[in-house]
């Protein structure tokens, strides 16, 4: 099952602490870029990792309407389909997402050889550099040179296995903490997405897990399903996180989904009822320095979930609207969230074609160059502010806007984390959260551990932040 956290409220123009204060502190919790490596992989992760549950939800504008052209009484196929069009995929999609889960007898040596394995095969050593294939497989060997005679001994040795590597954030999940992290969804009505390759080099969105009794299940979405539309939304061409954001509301409220069962359908429309409570992440306010002659536009970003790029944006435009003409994205003290919402907020100001990040690991699946696809939001002149609470989806916002000339950095410098970590089922139901690749700046800086240096301790005056800017463009250029 992949693996999301749960995010789902309305934009507030509600004012942060003063301009020139530092905000009060957000709370930990981990941040993802979710990707599959095998069929034992739920999902990735990166920052703190810690189990704090984030609940959130979209704007009120976003209504969860019955979209009149769609009938409540599917057809027995799709319209474009004919039964010898149909080999059973949908009982083929069914085997390769539960091969994995089907029990399977398993003995303790076993369970801890399969964590080893996971290891070996994925793990980067991005801290310690102790680790090497030649003193994991000793170790693998003294481990098993004597029976282990029960599970929670099992337990306890693949514990102390990855205690030994010395990364902090690689570590064992019992089954019941393991059981609790994968029923985490960021739509608000329990179902996990996942874009599937149709061959033709376009994706289609499927329902990948399910929360049993969620409000999708009881409504009758079935894993497998394809996504096809959102309250009328046509979703093709879109990620699963933009669409996971489109899913989201307040709680009570209603979504609409039109549906696929398989390849040939049946076509259904779903209506489910929201179960998360709404916040945002952002708040903003207009402020007038130069004894009224320039309008700035403060934004504050406390994390980055699901909704932090809808509201970014729509909080942008209602600033430039009452004139804004400088901007200011606070993100002191915002220890991540989801990574994907930070290089979605990061695209919103670089000029199509520039690098967001680069994700390096072991593993060729991780080692990807990720660049923005659109034209910029705004050109105007943006300062970001960030201190030594400022982390992982927030270090590469950051970065990013700072290494292609879009923004200045004021603050401290900040906390450098910089990893990314894949949780991994094992077959007794446990499992372990494993490093398993970093993030690098487009400038080729190594996030991690170091952080990223400000470019101004304190508040510069306008005038510098447009020196230092052309500067930057000036000299990247040449």
């Amino acid at each position: 099952m992949r693996l999301l956290l749960p995010f789902s409220s309305p934009l507030s123009a509600t004012s942060p602490p003063s301009f020139p204060e530092h905000p009060p502190p957000s709370k930990i919790e981990y941040s993802g870029l979710a990707k599959i490596f095998k069929k034992t992989v739920i999902g990735t992760l990166t920052g703190a990792l810690s189990l704090t549950l984030v609940l959130s939800s979209p704007i009120p504008s976003v209504a969860a309407s019955i979209d009149p052209y769609l009938s409540m009484t599917p057809p027995s196929l799709s319209p474009d389909s004919s039964p010898e069009d149909c080999p059973n995929e949908e009982e083929a999609d069914t085997e390769v997402l539960e091969d994995d889960v089907r029990p399977q007898l398993v003995t303790n040596e076993g369970i801890v050889e399969e964590a080893w394995e996971i290891v070996n095969d994925s793990f980067l050593d991005a801290r310690s550099n102790r680790w090497t294939p030649e003193t994991w497989q000793k170790q693998k060997e003294e481990i098993l040179s004597s029976p282990i005679k029960s599970r929670s001994k099992a337990h306890e040795v693949i514990k102390k296995m990855l205690g030994s590597l010395g990364d902090q954030y690689t570590r064992f999940l019992s089954p019941d903490e393991f059981s609790r992290m994968s029923k985490y969804d960021i739509t608000g009505i329990g179902i996990n997405l996942r874009e599937v390759s149709d061959g033709g080099g376009n994706a289609k969105l499927k329902v990948l897990g399910i929360v049993l009794d969620g409000p999708a299940d009881i409504a009758g979405v079935k894993q497998g399903d394809e996504i096809l539309a959102v309250n009328g939304v046509d979703v093709s061409g879109k990620s699963s996180f933009e669409v996971s954001s489109l899913l989201q509301g307040p709680s009570k409220t209603f979504v609409v989904l039109k549906v696929k069962h398989g390849k040939c359908g049946p076509l259904r429309t779903i209506k489910v009822q929201r179960q998360v409570n709404a916040q945002t992440p952002v708040s903003y306010r207009l402020e007038k320095v130069d004894n009224g002659k320039i309008s700035v536009g403060y934004i504050r970003l406390k994390e980055f979930n699901a909704l932090a790029r809808k509201d970014l944006v729509i909080a942008m435009k209602r600033l430039q609207d009452k004139g804004a003409s400088y901007f200011v994205m606070d993100l002191r003290d915002n220890l991540g969230g989801l990574v994907q919402a930070g290089i979605e907020t990061a695209k919103l100001f670089l000029d199509e074609g520039d690098t967001v990040i680069y994700t390096a690991g072991r593993d060729a699946e991780t080692q990807k160059t990720v660049v923005a696809d659109k034209k910029p939001l705004i050109n105007a002149p943006l300062i970001v502010m960030v201190n030594n609470r400022t982390a992982s989806a927030s270090e590469i916002v950051a970065s990013a806007l700072h290494d292609n000339c879009k923004a200045v950095l004021v603050g401290e410098r900040t906390y450098g984390k910089g990893l990314i970590q894949s949780v991994f089922e094992l077959r007794d139901g446990s499992g372990v959260v494993v490093t398993i690749g970093k993030y690098v700046t487009p400038n080729h800086i190594d996030i991690n551990g170091g952080g990223i240096e400000p470019d101004f301790r304190n508040l510069p005056a306008w005038d510098e932040v447009k020196e230092r800017l052309s500067k930057c463009n000036t000299l990247q250029q040449s």
